[in-house]
């Protein structure tokens, strides 16, 4: 028996979970799992034994990894959560180019605890050379007035206006806005993009035989967008497919929240 833990983070991941399962059952991977009220829950479940696999954000991953002498597997993630990348964004006609071009402008990140909005770009701005809290008018999302939109929405907004002279999101909203036909094209661009980086993913225990994490993966990557049933998970998750893992970007992440001390 797999036992998969996950966060709770809304009542529709029962739906995604039990449709797993049930996926994993008809593959021969007989298959439960657990919720937990927070990844640091999670993460403690994890380094305990308590489950085999997490359904992880990619600073509980992390937060694993570290908390491990051997190394543990990635088994598979969403198809959008490989090649993840933050990108930094400005008025269309603006003088900016290159990161350091924001030195004395004004910069709305993401939430504090985003790690594509948030946390990683105030990351690159440092790894530029430049002082956020000093060198810029650089705030996060909790740090402006409250708006009905997501917090990278509001971001993409603040820029268009020109209230804030650019802006970090990450490549996954600038698309689903450009989708929605959300995207100002005619006010806003990007101008520096982040290497690739990946996001969520299925974290198994590093003691997983080989054969039974290869198994997994073909389990996972045997779901299909045509199939209803399988539709209804993926579309739940906002994905199209699951990929087979990878662990890219991982210590760039871990780098950057030693740094600002979220990780010890």
């Amino acid at each position: 028996m797999v036992r998969i833990g996950a966060v709770a983070y809304a009542p529709y991941v029962v739906t995604i979970f039990e449709g797993i399962k049930r996926h994993f059952h008809r593959q021969g991977l007989e298959l439960d799992w657990v919720l937990y009220s927070n990844y640091d829950a999670l993460v403690t479940a994890f380094v305990a034994g308590e489950v085999d696999l997490a359904w992880n954000g990619p600073l509980a991953h992390v937060k694993v990894r570290r908390a491990l002498t051997t190394p543990c597997k990635v088994v598979a993630m969403r198809d959008i959560d490989s090649g993840y990348t933050t990108e930094f964004i400005t008025q269309k006609d603006a003088p900016i180019q290159k990161l350091t071009d924001l030195r004395d402008r004004r910069v709305a990140l993401g939430r504090q605890g985003s790690v594509q909005a948030g946390l990683l770009p105030y990351h690159f701005l440092k790894e530029a050379g430049l002082r956020p809290d000093a060198d810029l008018s650089c705030t996060f999302h909790e740090e402006r007035p409250p708006t009905d939109q997501s917090d990278e929405a509001s971001v993409v907004a603040l820029v268009a206006s020109g209230e804030y002279d650019a802006g970090a999101v990450s490549g996954v909203t600038i698309r689903t806005l450009r989708a929605n036909g959300r995207f100002p094209e005619d006010r806003v661009r990007v101008f520096w993009s982040s290497p690739g980086y990946s996001h969520c993913c299925f974290t198994a225990q590093p003691g997983m035989d080989e054969a039974l994490a290869r198994r997994l993966t073909a389990a996972f990557t045997a779901m299909r967008y045509d199939d209803p049933e399988h539709r209804a998970v993926l579309d739940l998750e906002h994905c199209t497919a699951f990929i087979p893992g990878t662990p890219e970007g991982f210590d760039t992440l871990e780098k950057a929240a030693l740094a600002e001390g979220l990780i010890a």
